[in-house]
């Protein structure tokens, strides 16, 4: 008997043992997105580290969720402007790794009927093809513009503050490089540019995820 008793007393500790490591995974489990969360990844493209050092920001890509059918797509600048599933999204990331980060007054501003207003003005931009110049048209967009903007035109909100080319590291050589195979000569300077380190760091919004 007290054989026994050891033995039951020895599974039950290692079943104990078992659910403590599942419940405390439990509490990291994914957030639930909602339509207007944005997402930032460090992206394995051929302009990554050029958008790193410009900018001096872990992330170079962004894009902004919207859900359809229930589930979470990320509305992005890519070769075109489109929806890509949330798993093939931050799949592409370095490492699998992202950040969700979401409106401070996302429950007075992220109506339903904001929201809506989010939806029906993708139509803007989709289809549209990837800006390799970060012009501030409308004809090609690159990925924080297509948020910014998207979000300005929609609900009148501006996350992060435009700025200059040339406000940004030029001098380190993988810009440089980047800067003469895309301008040549000819660098647009004055030309206005939102970045995604700009929208990160935006007082408007908090992090919600980090994966």
């Amino acid at each position: 008997m007290p054989r026994m008793m050891k033995a039951l007393s020895t599974v039950l500790t290692a079943l104990a043992a078992l659910l403590a490591v599942l419940t405390s995974g439990a509490g990291h489990a994914a957030a639930a997105l909602k339509d207007g969360d944005i997402v930032f990844h460090t992206s394995r493209s051929a302009q990554s580290v050029a958008v790193q050092r410009a900018t001096g920001s872990r992330y170079s890509h962004m894009g902004i969720v919207l859900l359809q059918g229930g589930k979470p797509y990320v509305f992005e600048a890519v070769s075109t402007v489109r929806y890509t599933p949330l798993a093939q999204w931050t799949a592409r990331g370095n490492g699998g790794h992202y950040v969700v980060k979401r409106l401070r007054d996302a429950d007075r501003l992220l109506t339903p009927s904001a929201v809506a207003r989010l939806h029906a003005r993708t139509s803007d931009f989709a289809g549209r093809p990837y800006d390799l110049t970060f012009e501030w048209s409308d004809g090609r967009i690159y990925c924080s513009e297509l948020v910014w903007k998207l979000y300005q035109r929609a609900l009148g909100v501006r996350i992060g503050e435009l700025q200059k080319i040339c406000e940004f590291n030029l001098s380190d050589p993988a810009v440089r490089t980047k800067m003469r195979e895309r301008y040549g000569d000819r660098v647009p300077m004055d030309e206005p540019v939102i970045s995604p380190v700009e929208m990160f760091d935006s007082p408007l919004l908090v992090t919600v995820e980090s994966r």
